[in-house]
């Protein structure tokens, strides 16, 4: 290994230690299944705000986003614009209702929780099936974050795919089997620190060796005069192919209202009256970074002498960085890659193993467990479910957006219109809130499985409409709620 690399091997070591110390720390404080999955609801607003998005963010923010724009120019701001206007309706309006009501009944720590008291669903079924669908969902989502991993350590290091995968997934493991919610959010706080300031800096070192704007531009246009078009989206063809793909890319957007390691954030905030201040940082934050992800593409395409296709585009960030920056710096930037996996994945894994541990374990095999016993159930969960997306995670021309996207949709499209109209809408009934996760859930499976035409689609537009049309109908059909 030359210097380079064992100065960015040191750099990575150094900030792996600090995540792991951080889960060590909190495994002495934690005590009960709230503190585990919530953190005992104690969050303040920069912790809630920084680990909401740093955990929404991922991967992608940082190898996924700056591809798209690497190969698709500009156009690939239509994903950000979706993004961003998705955030701030989920924290003006859906944020503070979520807190208010969970906080009413400290039995609440879960989404599936949170369903069940809402509807005096005494039967179990919108527990078992939310959860299942998280616990599918969160699998393809934890994999791209091992997947985006597995490809940082190959390509800094020389280092085979599989084992490259290996050591990500391993200190996720680690420190959210340790820590839990607590750890998550403190290690999601800091590395959503390090993931801000990265991303600022990559294009700016970039534009001024580039040359400058100008000297960018020209180099960009001359390569492909449609570069800078907001209306050019690669392989849309026009028309009404064109302002679907449009519409594809903004429904991104969607997807927030149905994110359970979002969502469970709001639950955890110290207080309602700290939302505010909370969506304030929350916005300055997403806004300079989704900004930052797609210049780090466009000025990629300009500075990188190499060219790079299809899933290669996803590693531009990794190769302005190791060209951009002296070794020391270098790993430090590039940590921000793990920071971006890492706040991810944990979150994921959290929601998933407490689906399981509170939702399967203790609704139907032992409805007395203990506190103690439903907390290790959870952290040996986390191995369970870790090593299911270790395994999917496996095929290295797996796409970090594609599996995203998938995941994305999978939610957005299952719990976005229940968790919405739940919060806003009294006529909803059991059976409504019903109809809508599975409807929404099955339509994003089938979707995915067509091609060409109108399936060309992305799947979160019609799973959306269809999940809120099977709610509405539903409940209008049912027994009004008392």
């Amino acid at each position: 290994m030359d210097m380079q690399k064992m100065y960015i091997a040191l750099m990575f070591f150094l900030y792996l230690i600090a995540m792991l110390s951080i889960g060590a720390f909190f495994y002495r404080r934690t005590n009960n299944m709230a503190d585990y999955v919530l953190g005992g609801r104690k969050l303040n607003k920069w912790v809630t705000s920084l680990s909401a998005e740093a955990s929404d963010m991922s991967g992608w923010l940082l190898m996924g986003l700056p591809g798209a724009a690497y190969l698709g120019g500009v156009s690939a701001a239509w994903i950000a614009f979706g993004l961003l206007i998705g955030t701030y309706i989920n924290w003006r309006f859906v944020a503070r209702r979520l807190r208010q009501y969970t906080a009413v009944s400290l039995e609440i720590v879960t989404l599936s929780d949170y369903l069940e008291h809402r509807f005096r669903d005494t039967s179990k079924m919108l527990r078992g099936i939310s959860a299942l669908f998280i616990v599918v969902f969160f699998l393809l989502y934890t994999a791209s974050g091992f997947v985006a991993g597995g490809k940082l350590f190959s390509s800094v290091f020389g280092i085979s795919y599989p084992v490259a995968v290996s050591i990500g997934a391993a200190t996720v493991v680690i420190y959210t089997f340790l820590g839990g919610f607590s750890a998550v959010c403190w290690t999601d706080f800091l590395q959503g620190s390090l993931m801000f300031f990265s991303i600022i800096l990559v294009p700016i070192v970039g534009l001024a060796l580039t040359g400058g704007p100008a000297q960018a531009a020209f180099l960009l246009t001359s390569g492909d005069p449609q570069f800078f078009n907001l209306l050019h989206l690669q392989n849309a063809g026009a028309g009404i192919a064109l302002w679907g793909a449009i519409a594809s890319s903004m429904a991104w957007g969607l997807g927030y209202f149905g994110q359970p390691h979002i969502l469970v954030r709001f639950m955890a905030i110290r207080s309602a009256d700290d939302i505010k201040g909370a969506r304030h940082i929350a916005m300055v934050w997403v806004t300079v970074s989704l900004a930052a992800a797609v210049a780090i593409g466009i000025i990629g395409r300009a500075y990188l002498k190499m060219p790079l296709e299809g899933v290669a585009a996803e590693k531009v960030y990794i190769l302005m960085v190791s060209d951009l920056f002296p070794a020391l710096i270098a790993g430090v930037l590039l940590s921000a890659i793990l920071a971006a996996i890492m706040s991810t994945a944990d979150s994921q894994l959290l929601v998933t193993s407490s689906a399981i541990s509170e939702d399967f374990y203790k609704a139907f095999l032992r409805k007395k467990a203990s506190d103690a016993e439903l907390v290790w159930v959870c952290r040996f969960t986390v191995l369970a479910v870790a090593g299911i997306a270790f395994f999917l995670a496996l095929e290295p021309e797996s796409s970090v957006l594609d599996l995203v996207a998938y995941a994305w949709a999978g939610f957005g499209s299952a719990f976005g219109p229940a968790f919405i109209l739940s919060l806003f809408w009294k006529r909803m009934t059991r059976g409504g809130a019903l109809a809508g996760i599975i409807v929404g859930g099955l339509t994003v499976l089938v979707w995915r499985q067509f091609e060409g035409g109108i399936f060309t689609l992305y799947e979160m537009i019609p799973g959306f409409l269809f999940s809120s049309i099977a709610i509405v109908l539903v409940s209008r059909a049912s027994t009004p709620p008392p």
